[in-house]
């Protein structure tokens, strides 16, 4: 959480630490990810949710974009069971941006291909905006923010010392493997450090008709912050590691594209080797922050040096070699300065950002060609209650500039590109009585087309793809209006939401007619080509949520979301919109002040067939889009935990049963879906104490 934004929180009532958390909570008490300051959710323009610490660990799903799909509105492109990048409302790719801890998350999930570089095991909160956020957070906010919230520094009374452990175990049967954290905190007077190491292994995904090999992988993830907190001053350091070794499954080939060892598949190996292509991710991050009270103004300097790799090997083309396809190094240096003020009942954030960053390339594949791009911003928002009608409104202007180096690989010369915006937001909430609100946001957004979609023209040997981007990009530019209708009393909460996203110059990727070739016209490879284009497209759509608790031990949850994605240029539907969702669970748990509390749940999810497929002739190509289909399904999961006293402490067991019933489906943003199952059935356990 921000800095200013915890001493300010600070002020306010908390959750008590040994308050009950096994019912769930889908609205949580104080948003900060919204405007940069704390704020009530029922206070928001844009639909805003929380997911806590107890969700979060109850949750053994290995990326931030699978956790994050348990909120209405919100999906998971992936691939295989750790790479996957949020989708919110049909918007994936680098139009989602993920942050920690408030800082922009510079690596490669802004590739269509990439997850973000964050555990879900170690933040105490996950906060996501559904909407554009660009007014606050620039370019690549376009269609939302999911803000990853680590657990505070802790601090000490005077005179007093803290130290404290947790750790906990876990483990799966589908990838089957497991993992183990450690998390400390110590603190002596207005002094504190905490530290969190996260490791996990798994083995192949199993699906209900056979294994997927090379899909496994094993990761290492933690950080440490140290911090310093008087009176109205404070500071702070965090490093932070994210990497690990992710297994990409490979296709059959041109005719037979089907996993080795699956029916109609080439025959399994008989004897079990290590092979297939493999992506190796390294993200190290360094962040500081500042903060003081200056007369009526909170003044905060956030700066952050983050470097990540990400390299693809495979041995296919050296027999009993790795080979390096793709090398790619992304190094970025930000900082932001900002002034927090309350005028009366006014309060809002003004700011000036600014960053620089290289992008380096090498490997048999360049994909993308060495850059520096650069940018920077300044931005204004205020907030204005006036009885029960809440106003927020906020300017910002970016400039933004590319240079790319020649690349004879990628027959590109040396060019640059620059971009500007003005972007803003408009968003009024009406309290209609207590526990009840209503809001309405319009907002102006942008983002500058990436590298990627640029001058990508390589192999993607995960996804079985050959992408080509278009150096002629422009920045995309939205209009968002939104609206919502919330309610939150002590046994009922839910909203309902509607947007209307029109978007000017929206960019896509696409699946097409075209193989790639290889050697000659007549003789083409298994990957198909996928070209990124651009086109006027229009998204609306909603989303529903709904949290009943009829009595004090059951608690009744339903979800629903659809988006509609058209592009406006040929009138045909947009490439990879997630269809319709609707999810509806319950729960039935101990009382909040139960001495050992336990829980048990189930949860049905139902997926429709996505109708709407994209099929146009893609100008001056020759070619003709070519959208997958996906069947719709049904899925039946079981949750339930415990928490015992044995052994001198408190145990905490948490179980979950995911794809009860092993049924066979193809989720339509799951990028092996042209040749593979999804996951069939899973346990995950989790035992965790502390002491």
């Amino acid at each position: 959480m921000l800095t200013f934004a915890l001493l300010l929180a600070a002020q306010a009532p908390q959750k008590p630490a040994d308050q009950d958390t096994t019912r769930p909570v889908q609205v949580a008490p104080l948003v900060v990810t919204a405007t940069r300051s704390p704020l009530d959710p029922m206070q928001s323009p844009l639909p805003a949710a929380g997911l806590e610490a107890a969700q979060l660990h109850r949750d053994l799903r290995t990326s931030l974009a699978d956790v994050a799909s348990s909120v209405a509105g919100v999906r998971a492109a992936s691939t295989g069971a750790e790479i996957a990048k949020p989708v919110i409302r049909g918007l994936g790719g680098a139009r989602v941006l993920t942050l920690e801890n408030g800082f922009r998350l510079e690596d490669y999930s802004w590739s269509d291909e990439d997850g973000p570089s964050v555990d879900p095991r170690l933040p105490r909160r996950i906060e996501i905006i559904r909407g554009p956020a660009s007014l606050l957070y620039g370019s690549d906010a376009i269609g939302g923010v999911v803000n990853t919230i680590p657990e505070e520094i802790p601090r000490a009374g005077a005179g007093e010392r803290l130290l404290r452990w947790n750790a906990e175990l876990f483990g799966a049967s589908n990838n089957p493997g497991g993992g183990a954290g450690l998390e400390g905190e110590w603190a002596r007077g207005v002094w504190g450090a905490r530290a969190h190491l996260v490791g996990h292994y798994a083995g192949n995904t199993q699906t209900p008709v056979c294994e997927l090999d090379n899909t496994g992988f094993s990761a290492l993830n933690g950080e440490a912050a140290l911090g310093v907190r008087g009176a109205t001053s404070s500071a702070s350091v965090r490093f932070s590691r994210f990497g690990g070794e992710f297994k990409l499954l490979e296709a059959g080939g041109l005719g037979a594209a089907i996993p080795a060892g699956c029916p109609g598949g080439p025959p399994k190996p008989a004897t079990e080797t290590d092979t297939g292509p493999e992506r190796k991710v390294d993200d190290l991050r360094v962040q500081l922050l500042a903060q003081t009270l200056w007369h009526s103004l909170g003044l905060e300097a956030r700066s952050q040096v983050q470097d990540h790799t990400t390299i693809e090997v495979s041995d296919d083309i050296t027999p009993g070699q790795e080979v390096e396809t793709i090398h790619l190094n992304l190094r970025t240096v930000s900082l932001d300065l900002l002034a927090h003020h309350h005028v009366g009942v006014m309060e809002g954030t003004l700011g000036v950002s600014g960053s620089t960053q290289q992008n380096t390339t090498s490997g048999l594949a360049p994909l993308v060609p060495g850059a520096t791009t650069s940018g920077a911003a300044v931005f204004a928002i205020e907030r204005i209650p006036v009885g029960r009608v809440s106003i927020l409104a906020g300017l910002r202007g970016d400039v933004r500039h590319i240079a790319a180096d020649s690349n004879a690989t990628l027959a590109l010369g040396a060019q640059t590109r620059n971009a500007s915006a003005v972007t803003g937001d408009l968003g009024v909430v009406v309290q209609l009585a207590r526990g009840l609100a209503l809001a309405g946001n319009v907002g102006r957004a942008f983002r500058a087309p990436n590298l990627f979609e640029l001058f990508s023209n390589g192999p993607r040997l995960g996804e079985d793809r050959y992408e080509i981007g278009d150096p002629g990009m422009k920045p995309e530019v939205s209009l968002n209006v939104d609206a919502s209708l919330r309610w939150q009393t002590a046994k009922l909460r839910g909203e309902i939401a509607a947007f209307h996203n029109r978007i000017q110059n929206f960019i896509f990727v696409t699946p097409t007619s075209r193989f790639r070739q290889t050697g000659t016209v007549s003789a083409p490879d298994s990957m198909r080509v996928y070209l990124y284009g651009q086109a006027r497209s229009t998204l609306w759509g909603g989303e529903a949520s709904l949290a009943v608790d009829p009595t004090a031990h059951l608690t009744a949850t339903a979800r629903a979301e659809y988006v509609h994605g058209q592009n406006d240029a040929v009138d045909q539907p947009l490439p990879l919109m997630p269809p319709a969702r609707v999810v509806v669970g319950g729960e039935w748990h101990t009382a909040r002040a139960a001495a050992h509390p336990w829980h048990v749940g189930a949860e049905v999810e139902g997926v429709a067939k996505q109708t709407r497929l994209a099929a146009w002739d893609i100008p001056g190509s020759g070619l003709t889009t070519f959208d997958i289909p996906t069947a719709g399904y049904v899925l039946v999961g079981l949750t339930g935990g415990v928490t015992l006293h044995a052994l001198g402490r408190d145990l905490a067991l948490d179980a979950r049963v995911r794809n009860l019933a092993n049924t066979s489906y193809r989720d339509y943003l799951n990028r092996y879906k042209e040749f593979a199952l999804d996951a069939g059935r899973a346990l995950e356990l989790r035992l965790g104490t502390e002491f």
